[in-house]
């Protein structure tokens, strides 16, 4: 290849790649939530590839901007890293006034070990955008059958099956709703469609939350069953009995049973806590749950596979209270980058519109601050300028030019000419300086001098002028700062309470994003603090100079023109 090609074919590379960085996945969506799952030690450690896990995002104020996404959510559209691959997902929360949502979302695979590998990006804002008709249940193959209960009948979200009897819903499930058992069991009719053979194995997990004193039967399905006897959690598949922990009342718990090869095991909270030898039994026939079991149950799914110890960690820890290693981040187009923004890009992006208030009034007093300050630097700068030059033509006039310094004067700016030419103006309505004058009494010269002493106030005034200003911004800046900062972590903490979602990855970033409220507060007050101090030391001094100017200009009126 010829050098110039070779010239041009890098030149266009270095031009391709920031617009690549820069890609968008439609225009027509202006904003997204670009959200992260950590597998790292810091987020929730995966140490094997995972593929077909459906994940749940949890959106709130700190990473999704409900207020320009349409108010039934159907503007959402999921996109993968690459941000040209949609990723089938489902949503099961969206509430624009609580600011609250929850999407599941199908990844196809999951690095293991990444804090920053796996990144999806959610799609919002386009009102003219309708329901996507390609949404699917954002479940991998291998699910046969899976609710979520977020719909009155319990129907199944993978196929058509719903409840035999009506079902009561608990609003404060684990992510929306969930089903809520009073001891009845609530059935669902055999379908041949969720039918398991034991051949590729089986897993059926679910959350449970018992109220009261835990006990009963969960839920049964033929052989299979999840139950709690004297308070801990029993799994039976077949002929085979696996014990596991006690059961705390009020408490979301993550329950396995997963059957394949010759062994069964129960896995709780992602880990295994039983295990036996044993074939797997076919899941066939009603499906009941609630014998003598008071609480509610959630997220129930049944796969033809037997799912590893590594895919159930991972979903028992993404999808309950407390999940940790899903982080996200609010972007407009044109400002997303390869980096997602940096540290100040994820600060800004999660700021609450109270902090953008509290934000936008600490700059406009920055602004008004910067402009006294240059204001009176220039004019303190003018003044001592002026002054010196004045001084020495006054302490260089001999007798009788006293009064003529005015004569090709060239001082504007120097208060001490301002009380020489107040003080000559006094002393011309007396006619001092004409030829028979009388002499200048001791009255006549307190006189003079009331008049300077008033124009030496005027001129104090005037240098002191708008310099309140700046102790506004050195009292008030901090304070406004701490109000944004405070209102700003009681937003983020409600919007956290309200979701479940307390891992550090949720917390941080609106924390963080109210703290620039106080730093934004300090960064007006350090300077004007910093200003003030100079320009008072400086208008101090003027002010100083003006008092010894107005003793050392009546004397000398005195010596030449007072009675002696």
């Amino acid at each position: 290849m010829k050098p110039n090609r070779l010239l041009r074919l890098l030149l266009l590379l270095l031009v391709l790649g920031p617009i690549q960085a820069l890609a968008w996945w439609d225009e027509a969506w202006p904003q997204r939530s670009r959200i992260v799952i950590d597998t790292s030690a810091a987020g929730t450690r995966t140490a094997e590839a995972l593929s077909g896990v459906p994940v749940a995002i949890r959106l709130h104020g700190g990473n999704f901007d409900f207020v320009g996404a349409k108010d039934d959510g159907s503007d959402l559209r999921v996109v993968a890293a690459d941000d040209r691959t949609p990723l089938p997902f489902a949503v099961e929360r969206f509430d624009p006034v609580a600011e609250l949502g929850v999407i599941w979302v199908l990844m196809p695979a999951l690095a293991p070990n990444s804090a920053d590998a796996n990144v999806i990006h959610v799609y919002s804002g386009n009102a003219q955008a309708g329901a996507d008709a390609s949404r699917a249940p954002a479940l991998d193959a291998a699910t046969r059958a899976a609710w979520r209960f977020d719909t009155d009948s319990g129907a199944d979200v993978a196929g058509t099956r719903s409840a035999a009897a009506a079902i009561a819903l608990d609003t404060n499930g684990l992510l929306g709703r969930a089903l809520r058992l009073s001891g009845t069991a609530v059935s669902w009719p055999a379908e041949r469609a969720a039918e398991v053979a034991p051949e590729a194995g089986i897993t059926v997990s679910m959350w449970l939350r018992a109220d009261g004193t835990p006990a009963g039967t969960a839920w049964r399905q033929g052989v299979w069953s999840v139950a709690i006897e004297d308070g801990r959690l029993l799994g039976r598949i077949g002929p085979a009995s696996l014990a596991g922990p006690a059961v705390t009342a009020g408490t979301w718990v993550h329950v396995a049973l997963a059957a394949g090869g010759d062994k069964v095991r129960l896995f709780v909270d992602g880990q295994a806590v039983a295990e036996a030898d044993g074939a797997a039994a076919a899941l066939a026939g009603e499906m009941r749950l609630g014998d003598g079991f008071s609480g509610a149950v959630d997220q129930l799914e049944v796969a033809a596979t037997a799912r590893s110890a590594a895919w159930l960690a991972f979903a028992a820890a993404t999808q309950g209270i407390g999940a940790t290693g899903i982080g996200g981040l609010l972007e407009r187009e044109g400002e997303a980058d390869a980096g997602g923004g940096g540290y100040m890009g994820i600060l800004v992006a999660n700021l609450t519109i109270d902090a953008w208030v509290v934000i936008v009034v600490l700059a406009v007093m920055f602004v008004i601050a910067a402009w006294v300050m240059v204001d009176k630097l220039l004019l303190v700068g003018r003044a001592d300028r002026d002054n010196r030059s004045f001084l020495e033509r006054f302490r260089g006039a001999g007798p009788g030019a006293l009064l003529r310094l005015a004569d090709g004067a060239d001082h504007p700016h120097a208060p001490l000419y301002k009380l020489y030419a107040a003080g000559v103006r006094e002393l011309t309505k007396r006619r001092v300086g004409e030829p028979n004058a009388p002499p200048l009494s001791g009255a006549s010269l307190d006189a003079v001098k009331a008049s300077v002493d008033a124009d030496m106030v005027r001129e104090s005034n005037r240098l002191n002028a708008q310099m309140v200003l700046l102790t506004i911004a050195i009292s008030g800046g901090p304070f406004l700062g701490l109000l944004g900062t405070v209102v700003g972590v009681m937003i983020t903490f409600a919007a956290i309470a309200a979701a479940g979602d307390v891992n550090v990855n949720a917390i941080a970033p609106g924390i963080a994003a109210a703290l620039l409220a106080t730093v934004a507060g300090l960064a007006v007050a350090i300077p004007a603090l910093f200003g003030y101090n100079y320009l008072a030391s400086r208008i101090k001094t003027i002010s100083a100079d003006m008092q010894i100017f107005v003793d050392e200009f009546i004397t000398r009126v005195a010596e030449e023109y007072g009675a002696r």
